[in-house]
């Protein structure tokens, strides 16, 4: 298990992940929020990220059906992490704030279509 450490742009949250094979399930939403916050996420079980500090600098934004939890830093603005609506069991993680991640290296990164479970999800 490899213990890799996050942290916002102003340093005030911190996180960690433990991650097995190291960042998998590399992918963009094209829902309406990540498709503006352009962020590239992995996905862990709930227990494998832990805000190490700053939980009560993070904010959380929910909309829709209200069961993806989006957190950001509330000094910043930097999406670090969220419960995810597909899969409530994990956490995506915003891999660019991974210590040592350069997203723009990683290659080609699939898209997940969140924009067309949202369409599904008003028609319900």
């Amino acid at each position: 298990m490899e213990i890799k450490k996050g942290t916002c742009h102003c340093g005030n949250v911190e996180f960690q992940v433990e991650l097995k094979n190291g960042l998998e399930d590399l992918r963009r939403c094209n829902c309406s929020l990540c498709r503006r916050k352009g962020a590239i996420v992995a996905s862990i079980p709930l227990d494998k990220l832990t805000v190490t500090k700053g939980v009560d600098n993070l904010t959380l934004y929910q909309w829709n059906t209200n069961t993806a939890k989006h957190y950001f830093c509330k000094t910043c603005g930097i999406y670090t992490h969220h419960q995810r609506r597909s899969n409530p069991n994990l956490f995506g993680f915003n891999v660019a704030c991974i210590e040592g991640v350069d997203p723009f290296e990683l290659g080609e990164i699939s898209i997940s279509n969140g924009s067309a479970q949202t369409l599904i999800d008003k028609m319900l």
